[in-house]
């Protein structure tokens, strides 16, 4: 076994192998870059070398800096566990060179695997079923629209090169066939320095279940069963489990085999997994079905059928660990970093087919700094909160968490949008699921705008609680899951009232006049207090009674206002309604956590903002920080509302900006390539 490896990774992932070497007793080597100087891997390995500059080109992706670091510190192997380098052949291949175990299956696999034209060939010689499509090394753009003319819309664009949901794009008519095109190849061309992609039916309804698999230099293989992975947006997933739901025996078996067939076509060695489109032939279907906002029973209920797995097509194999493997690693109780290290160092793999087992059932969610209300764009901040649910990291739990962030680290507009992982395990898929849904309650995150509430709101949804699954339920389901208010003005309005007295109180002395509790000596004192409440302003009037009581007018209520402050929580009632919330102010804005959801209040202060400017019209401004791929305009030109004006970049997506309004253009104040922060403004119009 090796005595010491380096990390070629950052975040969550790099922080997940050291857990497991550090268990091990082998020593672990992190590397850097400006923006990650004090972040959490580095403190977690035992040694941490700088390599470049904050954006990935510039560090995780030198692998040569790697390569150096490692001779450097004596290191035997690198793990590059997902992302950056972990797909690159030329990277594992200049591993081998210098002496270096590359803990990943050989370059050649990489390289069989990597491009999914010539993968997709090879699967076909093997005798795995495929997606009707073109895989073709012509990249002409007429020969292009030819093909997805034949092979008949919707069809799929995706990078021959990527993964990731990168590069990647659904045409439903031959009309929009060359912007979606040329889309595609840019993003791709960024992100994997290759503009080149194939195009298949894209298959409606389809499920997207993933094989996880194993290979040692001795020739042995395993699968460790399936994870359904259908629940995606921007074909990024979302929420993963395992087992698949409405998977039987021989289907498991079937698409095991042929994983495995596909992982011994390429010699593959170590850890990966084979992703497969999967068609329903049956439909789930409710009779009054669970209600909106309750998990439903897992399998076997009157109210509703699971879908069955029907035909499978080979999709890709990622050669690599998977972001979702702890899944995996929750119902079959193995350690897949273990495994990765063993099998890396010449060891066979430590149990046969016979001997894996499924236990109970494990989902995973990730959370990400976004904003799911606003297309998912994503968001930068500091982690001024962020409260976890009791929890286990890094190893087997009912509830695990597995992080690369500490409360008060920056997420940055350098890397990939996760923040966390959270999975859970149950014995049954309903026990999972309601583990699930509770500890999302108990995650508080305060600094940035997370997706941890649309997570909630997809593991209520019908289609998810009742296993109707396919890579279309977020869209089918956005009624439930979008601009979403659980807890309502009332209880958010009460809940920064009952806060703000708590503060003043704590800033009273001995002094009667620092004393702010309504007492006069006739009349009643009567407070209003201003707030705007998902971007409406709204009042609320606070009655001081003879007695010490309080009474409450906020949102079309009114009532007695009673509150106290446990531990943690604060108790409230008001509006006929008792409940717990864990409460945060930032700046004027008030965050309210409770069982029943999350939201947030801003309290207007008019003299603090007296005089400020309300804004300018005509300017158009980055929502987020970015680079500038291109302009679809120029001075001069007319624009309609809704046009296309400007592609940025963030934590590697495109993302598109529109026109707010009809007008003219004055003026691009950026150039290609020019990194922007948000709030920049990027052009001015007129009307």
């Amino acid at each position: 076994m090796f005595k010491k490896i380096l990390i070629a990774n950052r975040g969550e992932i790099a922080c997940r192998v050291a857990a497991t070497a550090r268990r091990m007793a082998i020593q672990t080597v992190a590397v850097y870059s400006d923006a990650d100087a004090g972040a959490k891997h580095v403190s977690v390995c035992d040694e941490a070398i700088h390599i470049g500059g904050s954006a990935p080109k510039d560090s995780y992706l030198c692998w040569k800096k790697i390569i150096a670091a490692a001779q450097a510190t004596g290191a035997e192997a690198i793990h590059p566990g997902y992302g950056f380098l972990s797909e690159n052949e030329e990277f594992a291949q200049a591993c081998a060179d210098a002496g270096l175990v590359f803990i990943g299956p050989p370059a050649s696999a990489i390289k069989a695997m990597g491009l999914k034209a010539e993968s997709k060939q090879l699967m076909e010689k093997a005798g795995v079923p495929l997606v009707p499509g073109y895989h073709g090394s012509d990249q002409d753009p007429a020969m292009l629209q030819h093909e997805a003319n034949r092979i008949g819309y919707p069809v799929l664009i995706k990078a021959s090169a990527g993964g990731g949901g990168k590069g990647m794009r659904v045409v439903d008519q031959a009309a929009d066939f060359g912007a979606a095109l040329a889309s595609c190849q840019r993003e791709a061309r960024n992100s994997f320095g290759s503009d080149a992609v194939l195009i298949e039916k894209y298959v409606q309804r389809p499920r997207h279940i993933e094989i996880q698999v194993f290979g040692d230099t001795h020739g042995n293989y395993v699968y460790l069963f399936e994870r359904d992975c259908s629940v995606q947006r921007r074909h990024q997933k979302v929420l993963e489990e395992a087992p698949a739901p409405g998977m039987t025996p021989e289907m498991r078996q079937q698409m095991g085999l042929a994983a495995v067939a596909a992982a011994r076509a390429v010699h593959y060695v170590g850890a990966g997994t084979v992703e497969f489109i999967v068609e329903q032939p049956i439909k789930e279907h409710f009779s009054d079905g669970p209600p909106l906002g309750k998990i439903a029973p897992s399998g076997g209920s009157a109210a509703h059928e699971v879908a069955s797995v029907g035909a499978f097509f080979f999709m890709e194999m990622n050669t690599r660990l998977q972001v979702e493997h702890p899944v995996t690693e929750a119902i079959t109780g193995l350690d897949l970093v273990a495994w990765q290290l063993r099998v890396a160092s010449g060891e066979k793999l430590p149990l046969t087919q016979d001997q894996l087992r499924i236990h109970g059932h494990a989902i995973e969610a990730r959370i990400c700094a976004e904003n799911p209300d606003n297309n998912f764009l994503p968001a930068t901040g500091t982690l001024h909160v962020y409260g976890l649910p009791p929890c286990v990291s890094f190893e087997q739990g009912p509830v695990r968490v597995d992080a690369g962030v500490r409360e008060g680290d920056v997420i940055s507009p350098f890397y990939d949008s996760m923040i966390a992982k959270l999975i859970v395990h149950g014995d049954t898929r309903e026990q999972a699921l309601a583990r699930m849904d509770e500890a999302l309650a108990e995650l508080h995150i305060v600094g940035l705008s997370t997706n941890v509430q649309f997570l909630r709101h997809v593991v209520q949804s019908r289609s998810f609680a009742g296993a109707d699954l396919d890579t279309a339920l977020i869209p089918r389901e956005q009624a439930v899951l979008f601009h979403q208010e659980k807890l309502g003005l009332p209880a958010a309005a009460a809940a920064a009232v009952a806060l703000t007295l708590l503060e003043e109180k704590a800033q009273e002395t001995a002094d009667p006049f620092s004393k702010r509790d309504g007492w006069r000596s006739h009349g009643l004192t009567l407070r209003r207090f201003e707030f705007e409440f998902h971007g409406e302003s709204v009042q609320a009037e606070l009655t001081y009674l003879h007695d010490g009581a309080l009474h409450l007018a906020a949102g079309g209520q009114d009532g007695p206002l009673v509150f106290s402050r446990g531990e943690a929580a604060m108790d409230l009632q008001f509006g006929g309604q008792r409940f717990s919330a864990n409460i945060y102010r930032r700046g004027e804005t008030v965050h309210v956590f409770a069982r029943q959801g999350a939201t947030q209040i801003t309290v207007i202060d008019r003299l603090a903002h007296a005089g400020e400017s309300h804004g300018e019209a005509g300017r158009l401004t980055a929502p987020m920080p970015g680079k500038v791929v291109s302009f679809a305009v120029k001075a001069g030109d007319k624009v309609s509302k809704g046009q296309a004006l400007a592609v940025m970049e963030a934590m590697k997506m495109e993302h598109t900006i529109a026109a707010p309004a009809d007008g003219v253009v004055q003026e691009l104040l950026y150039a290609l390539g020019d990194q922007v922060a948000e709030g920049a403004e990027l052009l001015t119009m007129t009307a």
